[in-house]
C-alpha cells in the first residue's frame, strides 16, 4: 500500500455541494480533513516553535520552495538532512512551488512556455524557474507533498491572458507529471499535486480540472482564487473545479484562511486549505472572534477588559491572558503580542476545522 493515500471517510450533502470527511496518509503521519495548514514560508511560522504550532492542533504545515531556494538554498537544506530536520517539524509538510510568489513580482518576471525568469526581492539576483527545476528544488527539500509550477495570473487579467495562463499551466503540469513518474512517482517518498487555474471563468476552470484529472496526480489544488474576486465568482469557479476532480483524491484550495471562506468551501467539497492570514493577523494585533468578528487589540475598548479573547476558546492565549493584557502588549509593540495572537488565530481555525469534521461525522 502506498505511503500516500487519501481515505474518503464520509460525505454529507449540503446546500452548496458535498461536505467531505477524510484522512490523508504520508510517510510523516496522517492529517484529518477538512484541515487548515498554517504557513511557514521560510521554514518557520513567524515567532512560533514547532511545539507551539502542534499544540494548536495543526497536523500539516507549509513552506515555500521558491523562498527557500533563494535563501538558504535547497542544496544546503538537503545537505543538512532535509526540511523536516532543518526546521524541527516531524509531521507532514507541503511546499508550494512559488508560482504565486513569482508572478506577484509583476514587471520583474519574464514568462515563456518553458518557465519564468525573475529577479530576487532579496538581492536582485536573477533566477530561472521551470517545471523541472521547481520539482528538483522540492526533491532536495524533502517535503511530503510538492506542488507543480503553475502560471497564476492576476484576478483581473484579460480573458485572453487567463486562457494563455491556463494552457501554460497544463503544459507545465504534463512536464512535471512525466518527471515525477520518471523519478519513481510517489514511491520515492514524495507526492506531487497539480494546480487548477482559469480565473473566474467556469469553462476554463472545468477544462483545467478535467485535463489535470486525466494526468492522475496524487492530489489536486485550486489556485488563483481569493485574489480579489467576489464571493459569488469564487463559488462559481470553485464549483466548476470540484465537479471535475476525482472523488477519491484530495482537493486543496490554496491561499484561503478567513473563517467564512473555509466554511463555504468545505460545504462545496474542499478538503484542505492554507494561508498566512492567522499569523499575519496576529502580528498586526488582530484576533479571530466569535461569529465572524475580528478583534483589533490596540483598540481602547479592551484596556480594562479582564475577559479572554474568545469566551470558551481552549487555546493557550485565551486560557491564560486577558484582553487587557493583550491590548497592553499590542500598544507597547511587545513581540509577545504577535506570538500570543498568532497562537490564538491558528487554534481558532483548527477548532473550526474540528467542528466541521464533527458535523460531517454526525450527519453521516
Amino acid at each position: 500500500m502506498s505511503a500516500f493515500r487519501f481515505e474518503l471517510l464520509g460525505q454529507v450533502k449540503t446546500e452548496h455541494g458535498i461536505l467531505r470527511r477524510g484522512r490523508y496518509h504520508t510517510p510523516h503521519g496522517t492529517f484529518e480533513t477538512p484541515c487548515f495548514a498554517p504557513v511557514g514560508t521560510y521554514a518557520s511560522l513567524k515567532g512560533l516553535t514547532p511545539e507551539q504550532v502542534k499544540a494548536t492542533g495543526a497536523e500539516l504545515i507549509l513552506a515555500n520552495s521558491y523562498h527557500l531556494h533563494v535563501r538558504p538554498g535547497a542544496e544546503r537544506i538537503e545537505r543538512l538532512g532535509g526540511l523536516h530536520r532543518f526546521m524541527g517539524w516531524d509531521g507532514p509538510i507541503l511546499t508550494d512551488s512559488g508560482g504565486y510568489q513569482v508572478f506577484s513580482l509583476g514587471g520583474k518576471v519574464k514568462i515563456d512556455d518553458a518557465g519564468v525568469t525573475f529577479q530576487s526581492v532579496i538581492d536582485g539576483s536573477t533566477h530561472r524557474c521551470t517545471p523541472e527545476s521547481v520539482l528538483t528544488f522540492q526533491k532536495q527539500l524533502g517535503p511530503d507533498i510538492a506542488m507543480v509550477l503553475d502560471h497564476c495570473p492576476a484576478g483581473d487579467a484579460p480573458p485572453d491572458y487567463q486562457r494563455a495562463a491556463h494552457e501554460r499551466t497544463l503544459h507545465w503540469a504534463r512536464m512535471a507529471r512525466d518527471l515525477h513518474d520518471g523519478w519513481g512517482g510517489s514511491s520515492r517518498g514524495q507526492a506531487v499535486f497539480a494546480i487548477c487555474q482559469g480565473g473566474v471563468d467556469a469553462d476554463l476552470r472545468r477544462a483545467s480540472a478535467t485535463a489535470l484529472a486525466e494526468m492522475d496526480f496524487d492530489g489536486y489544488a485550486i489556485g488563483g482564487l481569493s485574489v480579489g474576486e467576489t464571493k459569488q465568482q469564487m463559488a462559481v469557479a470553485l464549483d466548476a473545479c470540484v465537479d471535475a476532480l476525482p472523488e477519491g483524491k484530495i482537493r486543496y484550495m490554496m491561499g484561503v484562511g478567513m473563517p467564512e471562506d473555509l466554511l463555504a468551501a468545505t460545504a462545496q467539497g474542499v478538503d484542505m486549505f492554507d494561508c498566512v492570514v492567522p499569523t499575519r493577523h496576529g502580528r498586526n494585533h488582530s484576533a479571530f472572534g466569535a461569529g465572524g468578528t475580528t478583534l483589533k487589540m490596540r483598540n481602547a475598548q479592551y484596556a480594562d477588559d479582564p475577559g479572554p479573547l474568545v469566551e470558551g476558546c481552549g487555546c493557550y492565549t485565551c486560557s491564560k491572558y486577558s484582553r487587557a493584557y493583550l491590548r497592553h502588549l499590542a500598544v507597547a509593540d511587545e513581540m509577545l503580542a504577535g506570538i500570543l495572537l498568532s497562537i490564538h488565530n491558528i487554534h481558532f481555525l483548527q477548532d473550526l476545522m474540528r467542528s466541521i469534521r464533527a458535523r460531517a461525522e454526525g450527519a453521516a
